[in-house]
């Protein structure tokens, strides 16, 4: 007997089919539609994880990760603007702070998008964005070079870094305001159309109300530093997609297939990975199936081109934009560990030939 599939995985595919692969190509050009956004928010796919008392979902992590498999596989630009409001909504549910009642329903229930810009955070002991105390509240002073969704997103979790060398969450409207300013979107090889943009932070000043999170630096670091080493589930969304591509071409029909069974086997083996109850555990594992997860992706959607031919390079041929979506994953999230991991398989004898293994 067919188990239907989780409510959430069925919205996911109805919103990709629907919506977001058939637009994929059109957004890729021109820029996401609001139509595109306000789609995912009634979704409920911003809620995926949330508690459910707060309107979400808390659904299993296998289920948030094919419905992550399955945005990316259709617009990976979509995916990344959506994927960055699940780190706000996982804050603010373990928060005690008073921003948890005023923001995780509204988070949870896809009734607000939230960006995040955190990531300065990992260059420590740099200090690109300082947190000072001033006037019952919080200063915040430097630049955060990546910041997605601008634009398109309703609010945003900005952390800096304070004297006592804590790690300071705080929310605050995704919009220019006094001491926040943009940059003008940037102009990427890949995902333009997330609208990534700089921000300088000259003295923006929020209230103790809007603090989500304040704790030692280092135990932030802990809990931060495992994640990334884990293979992302965009880049089985896109290898899948790309593979989908070669499955509808006769000529290419053998390489599909073991293209598929490779996929198959580093996808189940990286779920287990991460799926190990002790996230600090079994590192050099994880990264080196990343690594192979990579090597996947970059088979795929070369193969995808190859096929293609001419026709691939085409702005309108869905090829070339996973090749350019690929690349992108290739460095999304990277962390220092991830990068030597991952030029380590490169430069070695068996590193881009480690797809026959």
């Amino acid at each position: 007997m067919t188990v239907p599939p989780h409510p959430l995985v069925a919205a996911a595919r109805e919103l990709a089919a629907g919506v977001l692969a058939p637009r994929a190509e059109e957004v890729d050009r021109h820029g996401m539609p609001a139509s595109s956004v306000e789609a995912v928010k009634r979704s409920g796919l911003l809620g995926v994880a949330a508690p459910v008392e707060a309107g979400g979902s808390a659904a299993p992590a296998a289920v948030v990760r094919e419905t992550a498999e399955i945005l990316a596989g259709a617009c990976c630009s979509t995916w990344f603007v959506q994927t960055q409001h699940h780190t706000p909504v996982a804050t603010l549910a373990k928060s005690g702070l008073p921003v948890r009642e005023r923001l995780l329903g509204p988070l949870a229930r896809g009734e607000l998008l939230s960006g995040v810009a955190y990531a300065q955070l990992r260059a420590h002991p740099r200090v690109p964005v300082r947190v000072t105390r001033e006037r019952g509240g919080w200063r915040f002073d430097g630049t955060v070079p990546w910041y997605t969704g601008w634009g398109l997103n309703d609010v945003m979790l900005l952390a800096g870094v304070t004297r006592d060398d804590e790690a300071l969450f705080a929310f605050t409207e995704a919009r220019e305001q006094p001491g926040l300013r943009p940059s003008p979107p940037m102009r990427l090889a890949a995902l333009t159309a997330s609208r990534t943009v700089s921000l300088e932070l000259d003295g923006l000043w929020l209230p103790d109300e809007a603090v989500a999170l304040r704790t030692p630096y280092e135990s932030w670091a802990v809990t931060d530093r495992p994640k990334n080493t884990n293979a992302s589930p965009a880049v089985f969304g896109v290898t899948a997609t790309a593979i989908g591509l070669l499955e509808a071409d006769p000529s290419a029909g053998e390489t599909a297939d073991i293209l598929r069974a490779r996929l198959d086997e580093v996808r189940r083996r990286a779920y287990e990975l991460a799926d190990h109850p002790v996230p600090t555990e079994r590192i050099e594992e994880r990264l080196e199936c990343k690594t192979r997860a990579y090597d996947v992706m970059r088979a795929a959607t070369t193969a995808a081109v190859v096929a293609g031919g001419g026709r691939a390079m085409d702005l309108s041929s869905p090829a070339q934009r996973l090749a350019r979506e690929g690349m992108f994953l290739l460095v999304q999230g990277q962390t220092a560990q991830v990068r030597a991991a991952h030029l380590g398989s490169l430069g070695s004898l068996g590193g881009p030939g480690a797809l026959s293994r």
